[in-house]
C-alpha cells in the first residue's frame, strides 16, 4: 500500500520555506505543510510554493498548505525552521535566550500531540536549541538530530573545489563539533578521488601551498559573510535538509555529520555536538568514530554555551510568539 510521506516545517521564514521549496523541486515529499505563528504569513508562503508545482524540476504533484500542530500526528518528519535571523556581528550563540523563547511556545504545542516521527532541527544555535527540545520532550536522541556541521561540511566542499580545482563530487570530507565559528574541519578524513588530501600536498607542490589555516577561515566566516551582505542564510541549509530527509524516506545509511546527543563519545557526555552518523529510516542509527587529538572533541565553546545556559533552560519563559527565520 502506498505511503504519503509527510513533513511538517515549523516555521515559514526564509529557512523554512526553502526546505518546503527544495522538497518540491525534488519530489521527495507528497505532503508539505508550514506552521508559523504569523498564520497569514504561512498561508502566503504555502500559496507561493503551490504556484510552483506545476513547473517542478521532478514533475511529480505534491500538496502543500498552511496548517497546525494537530498535522504532526500522522507526520513523518518534522523541521523545526523557527527563529530570527542572525544580525550581522552576532554569533550562533548570542541568540540563545530568544531562540529558548520561542522553543518553549513550540514545545508548548508540542506536548498537545502525538508526534511519532523523527524531528530534524535547524534553528541556531543549532546543536542547544535540538537538545533542548528533545530534553524537553524526552525524546530518544535516535529521532530528535540537528544538522549539525552539515553547512560547514557543504561549504568546506565548496571552498576545497575552488582551491584545488577539482569537483567537489569527487571531494570526501567533513567538520565536526559545534554549528558555528567553533566547528573545525579533519584534515585527515579529507580524500580526493580516494586518495587522502594531506598525502597529494606531499606529492604536488602546487597543493602544498595551499594555506590550511586559509581554508579553515574561509569555511568559518562564509556564514558571517552571507549574514552582513543578505541578512540571512537559506538555500544551502534548505538542501542540507532534503538531503536528510531524502536519506530518511529512502533509508540510505547515508553517513554524514549531524548533531546528536554523545555518550562517552569524543571523551563527552550528555552534550550535542557535529558528528560523523548514520542517517537512515530510523533517524541517527549510528554514531562513526572517527581519530580526533588526544581521542576527543574539544569543542570547548560549544561546551561553554551549553553550560553557561543550563540554568536558562529550566528558567525561560514562554515566548510571546514564534518567529522565522
Amino acid at each position: 500500500m502506498f505511503k504519503t510521506r509527510k513533513v511538517v516545517i515549523v516555521g515559514a521564514g526564509h529557512v523554512g520555506s526553502h526546505v518546503a521549496l527544495a522538497l518540491i523541486q525534488s519530489g521527495e515529499a507528497d505532503d508539505i505543510v508550514l506552521i508559523d505563528i504569523l498564520k497569514e504569513k504561512a498561508i502566503g508562503q504555502a500559496l507561493d510554493l503551490d504556484d510552483c508545482v506545476s513547473g517542478s524540476l521532478c514533475g511529480k504533484d505534491v500538496s502543500i498548505r498552511a496548517g497546525s500542530y494537530e498535522e504532526l500526528h500522522d507526520a513523518d518528519i518534522m523541521v523545526m525552521a523557527f527563529g530570527r535571523s542572525r544580525r550581522p556581528g552576532e554569533t550562533r550563540l548570542d541568540m540563545f535566550d530568544d531562540s529558548i523563547k520561542m522553543a518553549n511556545e513550540v514545545v508548548s504545542h508540542l506536548k498537545q500531540v502525538d508526534f511519532r516521527g523523527i524531528m530534524i532541527s535547524i534553528s541556531n544555535p543549532a546543536d542547544i536549541i535540538c537538545e533542548y527540545i528533545r530534553r524537553q520532550m524526552d525524546w530518544q536522541p535516535s529521532r530528535c538530530f540537528c544538522t549539525g556541521t552539515s553547512l560547514e561540511t557543504y561549504r568546506l566542499l565548496r571552498v576545497l573545489s575552488k582551491a584545488t580545482g577539482y569537483s567537489r563530487r569527487s571531494i570526501h570530507g567533513f567538520c565536526m563539533g559545534e554549528h558555528g565559528n567553533s566547528s573545525f574541519i579533519v584534515w585527515s578524513r579529507i580524500f580526493i578521488g580516494g586518495k587522502p588530501f594531506l598525502q597529494l600536498r606531499r606529492e604536488r607542490p602546487v597543493l602544498a601551498e595551499i594555506s590550511l589555516e586559509d581554508l579553515q577561515t574561509q569555511v568559518k566566516k562564509a556564514g558571517d559573510i552571507e549574514i552582513d551582505g543578505k541578512g540571512c542564510t537559506e538555500f544551502g541549509i534548505a538542501n542540507v535538509a532534503k538531503m536528510l530527509i531524502s536519506a530518511i524516506f529512502h533509508d540510505q545509511k547515508l553517513v554524514w555529520p549531524c548533531s546528536t546527543l554523545l555518550r562517552g563519545e569524543y571523551g563527552q557526555h550528555d552534550v550535542a555536538a557535529g558528528v560523523p552518523c548514520v542517517i537512515g529510516k530510523n533517524g541517527v542509527e549510528e554514531k562513526i568514530a572517527q581519530h580526533c587529538r588526544n581521542g576527543t572533541l574539544s569543542n570547548a565553546s560549544y561546551l561553554r554555551g551549553l553550560s553557561a545556559h543550563d540554568n536558562g533552560f529550566r528558567n525561560a519563559q514562554h515566548a510571546p510568539s514564534v518567529s522565522t527565520v
